[in-house]
């Protein structure tokens, strides 16, 4: 592959590498520099990939290896949560918003990583089914089950959470 076709073909694809690493990773910068890096090593490797079938796919792939690469690298420290608000909210919205994302997310980390990564796919990225069993080497069938089973886990520890908060509500 030349550089011609590293610029049309890979390059467009650093938007979506990097949002996908950002929710992986939970760091603008470090997602910053892991784009970088997957993008050097790309290049690096730009020969190879003349026989990939699937860039796109290829790429998500590896940017999911190197992101997990990085998270074991640095297991020991603990992160931010990062906060979704949407435009002109109310306070009680924003609280309300900014609780349920937390919540959210912290279910997904406790997902299996397989799990973890189609739903990450599939909800924050917008990729079809089809582009998921690509990129993580399943048959579409076993992306949506356990796309099915990622949400129904999530659905379930957050009505068990309210139920509690209800129960404690009460009790008082």
């Amino acid at each position: 592959m030349d550089a011609w076709n590293f610029k049309q073909l890979i390059l467009p694809m650093t938007d979506r590498l990097y949002r996908f690493a950002r929710s992986i990773l939970q760091d603008g910068e470090e997602a910053k520099d892991a784009v970088q890096e997957l993008s050097l090593k790309l290049w690096e490797k730009r020969n190879v990939l003349d026989g990939v079938e699937n860039l796109q796919a290829f790429a998500m792939k590896s940017m999911r290896n190197h992101c997990l690469d990085e998270i074991r690298k640095r297991r020991n420290t603990t992160e931010p949560d990062h906060v979704m608000i949407s435009e002109f909210p109310e306070p009680y919205e924003i609280v309300e918003q900014s609780d349920m994302s937390i919540r959210i997310k912290k279910l997904i980390e406790k997902l299996p990583e397989l799990q973890r990564t189609v739903i990450q796919l599939r909800d924050v990225e917008g990729f079809e089914i089809e582009e998921i069993a690509k990129t993580t080497g399943l048959t579409a069938n076993a992306v949506t089950v356990n796309l099915s089973r990622a949400r129904q886990k999530i659905r379930e520890q957050i009505l068990n959470e309210n139920k509690i908060s209800e129960r404690k509500l009460w009790i008082g």
